[in-house]
C-alpha cells in the first residue's frame, strides 16, 4: 500500500496553506458573526492562536510518532485491534468530511450560479475531480496545487484591494463589547473548521522529504492561511455589517458583490468562487485521500489505488443524504461540529501523544540502567 511519491517542504506548505483555507473563507464569517457580532474579526484572531497550539500538538505527534500515517499512530499506541478501531473511525469521518464538502459546493453553486441543474450533477463532477487528483498520487496533487496557488493569491490581491474603498469603519465599533466568552467560543468554532481537521495531514507527512525541516513551515503557511480568512471576516464586518454578516449563508460572497469602482468594475463575485473553488478543492481531496489510504491501510492492501473508485461512489451518495436541508446543516455546524471535531481533533491526538510520550520514557529507563550498571562494572 506504499507510495512511492515523495513531496517537497515546500510543496507541503502551500498544501497547509490552501488546506487551512478550504470551505472556511466561505461560510466561517457568518457563524463567527452570529456568535461575535461585530467582534468576529477578533474571534478570527482567537481561532488562529487556537489553531497555532493544535498544530503544536500535531507536531509533538509527528515527533513521538515519525513517519507514521495516522493508523498507525493509533496502532502502535494502543495496539492492533483498538488501535484499528480507531483507525476506522478516523476513516469514516475522512469519508465524512469529503461528503460534507462536497454538499457545500453543489448547494453553493445551485443556490448561487445554476439553480435548475440538479444536486448531484455538481456533486458528481466535482466528486470525479477529486478521485482523478486521488488517484494519481500525491505528487500530482502536490503540483496541481503549486500551480494554482500563483491564482488564489492575486485574485485574494485583487480582491481585497477592490473592497478597501467600500469599507466603513463605525461597523467594527464598540470593539470587545460582547467580552471574552462569545470571542472564545467564536475562536473554538473558527479552529473547529480550519485547523482542526489538519489531524488529516497524517496520511501525507510520512511522504514528505526531510519531515522534521517542515514544523516551522507548516506553522507558517498555516497561520497566513489563517490571516486570510481573518481579512475576510473583518472585510464582511466593515461592509457588510455583523447583522448582515450573522444572517447570510454565504456572507463572504455577498460581500464580493458590493465591489463597484467607477460604476465599471462591479459583479466579480466569480472572482470568490474561483478562490473558493481552489481552496475547496484542495481540502476535499485530502479528507478524501486520507480515507482511502486509510481503508487500505486498515484492509491491508498493497495499493490504495483500488479503492479510489469505489469509495468516490458511496462519498457522492453519502453528499446527497449527510444534510437533509439546509436548517438541518446549520445546526449541525453550530452545534454538534464543535464538540465533535474536538474529540477527533483535539482529545484523541492528545492522547495518543501522552501514551507515546510514556512509551519513550519507560523504554529509555531501561536503557540507561543498563548504561549505568556496564559503568559501575568497568
Amino acid at each position: 500500500m506504499a507510495e512511492n511519491g515523495k513531496i517537497s517542504g515546500l510543496q507541503l506548505m502551500v498544501l497547509t496553506f490552501l488546506y487551512t483555507i478550504g470551505t472556511t473563507v466561505l461560510v466561517i464569517p457568518a457563524g463567527l458573526a452570529a456568535t461575535a457580532k461585530q467582534d468576529a474579526w477578533l474571534g478570527a484572531i482567537a481561532g488562529v492562536l487556537i489553531g497555532t497550539v493544535v498544530i503544536g500538538l500535531y507536531m509533538g505527534l509527528l515527533t513521538v510518532y515519525p513517519g507514521l500515517s495516522f493508523v498507525n499512530i493509533c496502532r502502535s499506541a494502543l495496539g492492533k485491534w483498538v488501535g484499528t478501531a480507531l483507525g476506522v473511525i478516523y476513516m469514516c469521518y475522512a469519508f465524512i468530511g469529503a461528503s460534507t464538502v462536497l454538499f457545500y459546493v453543489g448547494n453553493f453553486f445551485k443556490t448561487q450560479f445554476i439553480p435548475h441543474t440538479p444536486l448531484w450533477c455538481t456533486i458528481m463532477l466535482f466528486a470525479v475531480v477529486v478521485a482523478m487528483g486521488a488517484r494519481l498520487g500525491l505528487e500530482t496533487i502536490a503540483r496541481a496545487s503549486e500551480l494554482m496557488l500563483p491564482w488564489f493569491l492575486m485574485l485574494f490581491v485583487l480582491l481585497v484591494l477592490t473592497l478597501v474603498p467600500a469599507a466603513k469603519s463605525a461597523n467594527v465599533l464598540p470593539v470587545f463589547e460582547v467580552g471574552w466568552k462569545p470571542i472564545f467560543s467564536a475562536g473554538l468554532s473558527f479552529a473547529g473548521t480550519a485547523y482542526m481537521p489538519m489531524v488529516f495531514l497524517f496520511s501525507v507527512l510520512p511522504h514528505v522529504k526531510a519531515p522534521e525541516k517542515t514544523k516551522i513551515g507548516m506553522y507558517v503557511s498555516a497561520l497566513l492561511g489563517g490571516v486570510c480568512v481573518i481579512l475576510v471576516t473583518l472585510f464582511c464586518i466593515l461592509i457588510l455589517g455583523p447583522n448582515i454578516t450573522g444572517r447570510s449563508m454565504y456572507p463572504s460572497y455577498a460581500l464580493v458583490k458590493k465591489i463597484n469602482i467607477g460604476n465599471f468594475l462591479q459583479r466579480v463575485e466569480a472572482i470568490l468562487a474561483g478562490l473558493w473553488f481552489i481552496t475547496t478543492y484542495v481540502k476535499t481531496t485530502f479528507y478524501y485521500y486520507a480515507g482511502v489510504r486509510s481503508l487500505s491501510e486498515i484492509l491491508g492492501l498493497k495499493q490504495y489505488k483500488v479503492v479510489t473508485l469505489p469509495c468516490a461512489m458511496a462519498v457522492v451518495v453519502f453528499s446527497l443524504v449527510v444534510y437533509p436541508d439546509v436548517v438541518y446543516m446549520q445546526y449541525w455546524d453550530s452545534i454538534i461540529f464543535p464538540p465533535y471535531i474536538i474529540l477527533l481533533g483535539v482529545v484523541i491526538p492528545l492522547l495518543l501523544w501522552i501514551i507515546g510520550l510514556a512509551k519513550q520514557n519507560s523504554q529509555q529507563e531501561p536503557s540507561t540502567s543498563t548504561q549505568n550498571q556496564l559503568d559501575k562494572g568497568s
